[in-house]
């Protein structure tokens, strides 16, 4: 064998690669228990798919963690940092935060009426939030403790944690559920509490595995401490623009109530979509207002906050940036807005809990991560942009698999086939997009500006995706699947548009 061959398969037993794939397993775990996990649970107890789907919206901390990245990167936390370091605090503070919200909502039943689906929204978005700052620091601590050279297998060993965690988050937690006796008519709320106090015990894998890894020793101009009492100004910055979001975003929807209930889908959809508008305005008006004010220093909020938007638009020019921008936001929009619903669609097609997680939470992610590589091996041979056009064409175009799995009913082998192509076309597309969005990210910015195109690109899918169950009911399930396909069209025009304009370097042919 090859020396070099030799070097390289040592490497996988570097510390840092098995701290990786612990840490992208603790990563993986939350997702699952937003989404699919969540939603069945929520289905077997007699929940409205309406109400089902706007769970989704949980997990829009994803989407907004750009926000608070560079404070998680720059402020210190009591005891914690001084014992632990930067990143591994937060991590652990993260970790904690998420097996709680779990924990909360195994102790909360949601057919129990009164408050308790508020209660269980409440864990969930609280779940979504510490989900999303552990993907902050552990991105961060990524990059810090290993070379650039091994960036490569480190991401690896990360992203394959991380399915592992999807599949024990989504397959264990329904071979749980059923194992404990909780099926679709015969709802029992032990099963599925049982289940989600095994999924919080599981985090202690990221809790254990970030007390015993060392921090980074490394210290860059940009993630040094802010200077003394800048850190709480600017954490009042951001939480009085967080309390203007809420309170704008609850009266617009305690005033629109009415209507939205007697609205269709797309007129709910656009009211929503200016209920969201006007809570993020008034969110940017006082976290302005207060800064001009001098609650915070002009120079530290334009550093964290401004500079890394200021330099892609100044990198791009403004008519690339936003086309970028909006690509981004757009790319995945077909799988994301299908998958909310999907498995309340293989439920209703009559597919029980284990068909579903042997399917769907097992072999779809094996089949994924092969995609994945699939998808990183012809970015590395055709380009960045030609592999994204396929990923773009393959995304929306195996939706109609679904088309023929809701004519054909329940098919195991037709939804095995079904699954096949949707997850290999995710994992695919996935990895050539984040082959582009390194391509758009300044070295100088990495943490900030990835951290807002990771938020982007699923901010309006997972927006969208909240209201699938209304257009389910609208328009039925072909139809439905007809629209994801639909909506994929333009997202093939923007990659078409952006090839035109970028200079991608391109790998040479032979």
């Amino acid at each position: 064998m090859p020396a070099g061959w030799r070097q390289t398969l040592a490497t996988l037993w570097d510390w840092r690669v098995l701290s990786l794939l612990l840490l992208g397993f603790s990563a993986g775990l939350p997702i699952l228990l937003i989404f699919s996990s969540l939603s069945l649970w929520l289905g077997e107890a007699g929940v409205e798919r309406k109400a089902v789907t706007f769970f989704s919206w949980a997990a829009l901390g994803y989407s907004f963690k750009f926000v608070w990245a560079p404070l998680v990167d720059r402020l210190p936390l009591p005891l914690l940092t001084a014992r632990l370091g930067r990143r591994r605090a937060y991590m652990l503070l993260a970790q904690l935060g998420a097996a709680g919200a779990i924990v909360g909502m195994a102790l909360t039943d949601p057919a129990a009426g009164g408050h308790t689906l508020t209660t269980m929204a409440g864990f969930a978005v609280l779940l979504g939030f510490m989900s999303a700052t552990q993907d902050i620091v552990i991105d961060a601590y990524r990059i810090e403790i290993g070379r650039p050279e091994q960036q490569g297998l480190l991401s690896s060993a990360y992203i394959a944690g991380y399915r592992l965690g999807m599949i024990v988050a989504g397959a264990g937690a329904l071979f749980l559920a059923s194992y404990w006796g909780s099926v679709k008519g015969d709802y029992r709320y032990p099963a599925w509490q049982w289940t989600y106090l095994v999924m919080a015990a599981t985090m202690g894998v990221g809790m254990l595995t970030t007390l015993i890894t060392p921090e980074p020793q490394v210290s860059r101009e940009r993630s040094a401490p802010l200077p003394a009492g800048e850190h709480l100004r600017l954490l009042a910055v951001f939480g009085a623009s967080v309390l203007a979001f809420v309170s704008v975003f609850y009266a617009v929807g305690q005033l629109s109530a009415t209507a939205v209930a007697a609205s269709g889908p797309l007129q709910t959809l656009l009211l929503e979509a200016l209920r969201m508008a006007l809570g993020l305005g008034a969110a940017f008006a006082v976290g302005w207002g207060l800064v001009r004010l001098g609650l915070a220093s002009r120079a530290q909020a334009h550093t964290t906050w401004v500079a890394p938007v200021l330099d892609f638009f100044q990198r791009y020019g403004a008519r690339t940036a936003w086309l970028l921008l909006a690509l981004v936001g757009l790319y995945r929009i077909s799988d994301i807005v299908l998958g909310v619903i999907s498995n309340v669609f293989y439920q209703d097609l009559g597919f029980s809990k284990p068909e579903i997680a042997y399917a769907v939470k097992t072999f779809g992610v094996v089949v994924s991560i092969a995609g994945g590589f699939f998808g990183g091996i012809l970015a590395t041979r055709l380009g960045v942009m030609r592999s994204l056009m396929w990923g773009a064409v393959l995304a929306a175009g195996t939706n109609l698999g679904f088309v023929a799995l809701a004519q054909a009913g329940h098919d195991v082998p037709l939804m095995y086939a079904v699954v096949a192509a949707d997850n290999l076309a995710a994992g695919f597309s996935s990895a050539a997009f984040v082959a582009f969005l390194s391509s758009l990210t300044n070295v100088s910015f990495t943490a900030v500006q990835y951290a807002i195109f990771s938020s982007l690109m699923t901010l309006l899918p997972k927006t969208l995706g909240g209201y699938s169950g209304g257009m389910v009911d609208a328009m039925g399930y072909p139809g439905f699947f007809w629209f994801t396909t639909g909506i994929g069209l333009p997202v093939m025009a923007l990659v078409w548009l952006a090839g035109r304009r970028l200079a991608v370097a391109e790998p040479p042919r032979g």
